[in-house]
């Protein structure tokens, strides 16, 4: 009898949690990502410090549990079926995308412009970034969306799909700590300035291979959305590096590029009667100013660089080969 190896089960256990993600979505309730950021901020009320030493801790402490735990629960059931290895890397990677929420909210804001409701859009979008929104108009708002689109389609698709493919649920359930906690405490703030350094650092660290294949899948998808992959190229070597991300810069050029608008410019941070933090991003691309038609073209161009990413993903997993080999006869030792 012939036993599949453990790179045919987690490959097959990414493909499965990317359909998933796509027929689900997020729970609305009890999701395990939510569950971690409850832990993590009751955890940095008890340990915050103006020191990076205390939040390197903090960092080191939340990702590295979560990791050796995702391993320990691989571990186990590498003792099983192969079934079982399949549908727990389903699970990891179902809980740590989110393509499905990603599109579903760009669409909510898309349909409110579509309808003549800017209040209502420019409310939505609170959904998805961290910009003043109430003073936009319906371009600016679209501007927004497809920068937001580009960016989170790295972080919350293509990167994690990186790491499970070469590191399995421990990278799946990793990355997504790491990148859940930068989320919450990486910001420039009083705060949050050095005690959320280093989750920033380790966030850029481990974006970077999940940026350029977003970049890079982003241009080659550039001629299905009416683009060309030579643009995105030229946007992503000439513009990325002005950036003040150095992992949302190539996608966000690149994703310019191939829809041959222009991204970046000035953009006002704050809450609502708070003192304003106006950033002049740098300009992305050197096509036309986005129009709320863009939407859409950002919500395909997104979906091509998923479908993209799980392939790369699938094939990169089912190349792995563990010690006994590609393949083991059950019940023999492999020499």
């Amino acid at each position: 009898m012939v036993r599949p190896s453990r790179g045919a089960a987690r490959a097959a256990g990414l493909a499965l949690g990317v359909a998933l993600d796509q027929l689900v979505g997020d729970p609305r309730r009890g999701h395990p990502v939510a569950g971690f950021g409850r832990v993590a901020g009751a955890l940095e009320q008890l340990m915050h410090a103006d020191s990076r030493a205390r939040g390197a801790a903090y960092s080191l402490l939340l990702v590295g549990s979560t990791t050796v735990l995702g391993a320990a629960v691989e571990r186990r059931v590498r003792r099983g079926a192969p079934a079982l290895e399949t549908v727990t890397v389903a699970a990891a990677t179902w809980a740590v995308l989110g393509a499905r929420s990603l599109d579903r909210e760009a669409a909510a804001v898309q349909a409110l412009l579509d309808a003549g409701d800017l209040p209502g859009a420019r409310q939505r979008l609170t959904h998805l970034v961290g910009r003043r929104t109430a003073e936009l108009s319906p371009e600016e708002v679209a501007r927004a969306v497809a920068e937001s689109v580009a960016e989170n389609t790295s972080d919350a698709v293509v990167a994690p799909l990186v790491w499970g493919a070469v590191a399995g649920v421990p990278g799946l359930v990793g990355y997504r700590a790491a990148n859940t906690l930068d989320a919450m405490v990486g910001h420039r703030n009083a705060r949050f300035e050095r005690f959320g350094w280093a989750s920033a650092r380790l966030d850029d660290v481990l974006n970077v291979p999940g940026a350029r294949l977003s970049a890079l899948l982003a241009a080659a998808a550039a001629p299905l959305v009416g683009g060309r992959p030579r643009d995105a190229f030229r946007a992503w070597r000439r513009d990325a590096g002005a950036h003040p991300s150095p992992n949302a810069g190539p996608v966000e050029a690149s994703f310019a590029g191939a829809l041959g608008v222009r991204l970046g410019g000035r953009t006002v941070y704050g809450a609502p009667g708070a003192p304003a933090r106006v950033e002049d991003r740098p300009v992305l691309g050197d096509g036309r100013a986005v129009e709320v038609r863009d939407i859409a073209r950002a919500r395909h161009l997104a979906r091509l660089v998923d479908l993209g990413a799980a392939v790369v993903a699938v094939a990169v997993a089912s190349s792995w080969v563990g010690r006994r080999g590609k393949f083991v006869e059950v019940g023999r030792t492999a020499h």
